[in-house]
Parts: structure tokens; sequence; C-alpha cells
């Protein structure tokens, strides 16, 4: 997830947990106020009642009027029982259906004068009250229907406002981020691409003095140590490869002149011709580094080229062939490969040429029959060339590092070799967006895929 992302999703979780709070506290509260002002209105309801007996002669006649006129009594849904002093029913509000009470309640009001209970459906508020000398037992229940269709109401308009107002600040807070990460993008966009080729690039700098300025200007700096690094690298591998390359070519060029010209023992024959292979070995490794310094993964595709496979393989066995004549070459195109297939890929073929020279050489020093067999595949998405040759295989702990830098296998000791050649062949591949495998098919089987994706 991105910094962006990462920021928005915080600020809306927590803006939705503080304003979840703030509608739970200001529901909570409302509440809380309803009970209140309903309890309020109950205990006037009751004196208003008590008030209504004391001044009227005969109120069991005229209360049912006055009661069932009352608008009160339909927002509060209210009913109202009077007891005499021997706690007989001689009032009540409700009509056309028996009238039920609890005599624990009326015993309770002896005691306790009032008692309101919220808990119970309808609410209660009870009192006993003594009017012009006698007693009256006083029971109103009412259910608060306008407070409660308020709450309600508040409670789906609170909803409302939190779904809302979460979508909101979640949309405006990707959005402000966005423009407030916008330099630091910008600056990972600069980055992105800067390469090894390209570390003269300096980021641009803004006069904002911030932490993305310091960044950029930090990152500045590191670049130009890197290029003075890289650059005495290069500089230094070009060199060493050019004075090794001028002696080579001497000693190859007087080896050459003792083979032919010379009266040699078979024994002496066989050392000056494994001397000259080495050195034609060493020789093709200072081409390559030098070729590999001359390139990099971002500039090599500026000067691709449509280069034929066949081509390619035939000229570096041709190449491979002077030091090693005894190799012989089976050559194959699959019947998986399609009939308009072109036979070609896009690269370097001074570099491919070193990839397949490689591993012919390979064929050669570690083959039992000093035969490679070559198959290409070509289909609508990439086209492989499989290099085959018997011999000892590499154990499976070791197939791993194969291509790593001096890594020679078990089935290369007593055979000379720099341990570069197979990571020289990789490093190639992967500037051509190609990859290689190995893998042993079967015993005494080495096979080499290489894999060229279009």
């Amino acid at each position: 997830m991105s910094l962006k992302r990462k920021i928005a999703l915080n600020l809306s979780i927590a803006f939705s947990l503080l304003f979840g709070i703030v509608m739970a506290v200001i529901y909570m509260s409302f509440n809380d106020f309803r009970k209140d002002e309903f309890k309020e209105r109950f205990r006037q309801r009751l004196e208003f009642t008590s008030h209504f007996i004391a001044k009227s002669k005969d109120f069991e006649e005229e209360a049912p009027v006055f009661f069932n006129e009352n608008s009160d009594n339909i927002l509060l849904n209210e009913n109202i029982l009077i007891f005499n002093d021997n706690k007989e029913l001689i009032y009540s509000t409700i009509k056309d259906r028996n009238v039920t009470w609890d005599n624990t309640l009326l015993k309770e009001l002896d005691e306790k004068k009032v008692i309101y209970s919220e808990k119970t459906v309808p609410e209660i508020y009870a009192a006993l009250k003594n009017i012009n000398g006698e007693n009256y037992y006083i029971l109103t229940s009412a259910y608060d229907t306008n407070g409660n269709s308020k709450l309600e109401y508040l409670k789906y308009l609170l909803i409302t406002a939190y779904v809302m107002s979460t979508l909101l600040i979640g949309f405006f807070s990707y959005y402000f981020m966005g423009q407030f990460l916008k330099p630091l993008e910008d600056l990972n966009k600069e980055i992105s691409e800067v390469t090894a080729h390209k570390l003269t690039t300096e980021i641009p700098v803004r006069d904002s003095n911030d932490e993305i300025d310091v960044l950029a200007k930090s990152f500045n700096t590191m670049i130009k140590r890197l290029d003075d690094v890289f650059q005495s690298q290069k500089d230094f591998t070009a060199s060493a490869s050019h004075e090794i390359r001028t002696p080579l070519t001497r000693m190859a060029f007087q080896l050459e002149n003792l083979i032919k010209f010379g009266q040699h023992s078979q024994e002496t024959l066989s050392s000056l011709q494994q001397i000259k292979r080495d050195v034609y070995q060493l020789s093709d490794l200072t081409n390559s580094l030098l070729l590999l310094t001359k390139f990099d993964k971002e500039n090599i595709q500026s000067i691709y080229e449509e280069v034929r496979i066949d081509e390619v393989i035939f000229e570096s066995f041709e190449a491979v062939e002077k030091s090693y004549p005894t190799l012989k070459m089976d050559f194959l195109i699959s019947e998986n490969t399609s009939e308009n297939a072109l036979l070609t890929i896009k690269g370097v073929q001074s570099l491919l040429d070193i990839v397949f020279i490689n591993l012919f050489k390979n064929a050669a020093i570690y083959s039992d029959d000093t035969e490679v067999d070559v198959l290409i595949t070509e289909t609508e998405n990439k086209t492989v060339v499989d290099v085959i040759s018997n011999g000892n295989t590499i154990p499976k702990k070791e197939q791993p590092k194969l291509f790593e830098a001096f890594m020679r296998g078990n089935n290369s000791q007593n055979t000379s070799g720099s341990g570069l050649g197979l990571r020289i062949v990789k490093r190639i591949l992967e500037y051509h967006g190609a990859e290689i495998t190995y893998t042993a098919p079967g015993d005494l089987l080495n096979k080499f895929s290489v894999i060229f994706y279009k």
C-alpha cells in the first residue's frame, strides 16, 4: 500500500472513531434530556391532576372531558387511574377495556408517597396526595411517543451524517494527501529514472527547504559518489582488460608458431595445446569484460537489432571449433515451431556470441563424447534454445549457485576454468530480458535452456 493511501486510511479511521464517539455522546445526551423532560412533564401532569381534583366538586364527571380534550394526552398516550383512601378505583381514563392495576404499587405508595418507574412500558408516575383532607392514589402511565419519535429520527440522522462524513473525509484525505505528497512522487519518479548509465543526472531541488528538499540534496550527493565509484570501476576493468589482451594475443601467436613449426614430443605438444586453450580462454574472458564495460541494461536497448538466432549459434560454434576441433554439433528445430517462425530476436550479436561460445565451450570441456545438441523451439511468446550435452551432471544442491561468480561444480574438478563464464552469460541474457536455466533430464545428461521473450 502506498504512503498516500496509508495516511488517508489512517486519517479516515481516526476521524471515523472520533466522529463516532461524538455522535454516540450526542445521542446519549439527547436521550437523557428526553427522559428528564418527559419525567418533568409527567410530574407536571400529576400536579395538574391534583389541582384539578382539589378545585372540582365533582371531578368524576368533569375530568374525562378535560383529559380527553387535552393535547398532551395524545402526544404522551397517557392514562390516569385515581383511587380513594380505601384503594378503590374512582376514576379512569381507560375506556372500552378492562382496567387492571398493581395493588403492590398502591401499598408501596403508603411508604414512599411518590414512585417513578422508567423501566416499565409504559412508564409510571404515581403519587399519594392528600386533597381537601382525603387521600387519593393517583397513578399516571404514559409513553413518550413524541420524544421517542424524535430520538429515532436523530439516530437515523446521526448514522447518515456519520456515513456521509466518513466517505467525504476519506475522499478529501486521499485528495489532499495526494497534493501534499506530489513532490515526493515527483522525486520518486526522478529517482527511478536514475541508472548506472545516468548517474550524472541530478534530481531537481526545490527552494522549499522541507524534508523532501533535504532528501533530494542528499540523493544528489549520493549519486555523485556512486558515479565516481562506478566510473573508477569501469575504467579499471577496461584498462586492465585492454592491458591483459595485448600480451595474451602475443602469447597465443607464439604458441601457434611453436605448435606448428616446432619439433616436440607428444607430451610437450599436449602441454602446449592445453596452454593455448587456456590463453584463448583468458582472451575470451577479457573480451567479454571489455564488452560488458561498454553496456548496461538501459543503454543496450538503444542498439538492439534483429538477429537470427541460428546464425549466432553457427558462428559461435565455428569460433569454439577452432580450439576444440573434435567438437560436433547436432542442430535441430523443434516440430512445435510454427512454419512462419523467423528465428529472429532483438539484441546485440556480439554479446549473444559470447553466450553461446561459453555454452559450447562448457560442452566441449565437460562432455564425454565432445558432442552438443542444439534444439530451437519458437512460439508466439518466446524462443527457446536448448543446448544439450552428455557428461557428469551438477548436483541439485549446487544448481541454485551455478550462475554465481567463481562457482564451479563437482563435475569441473581437474578441469581448468575461471568460474566466470556462466555468470557473464547470465548477465548478458539479463540485459536482453532473457533467462537461462539448467536441468539434468537424465543420467549423464546436461541441458541449458536459453529463453528469449518476445
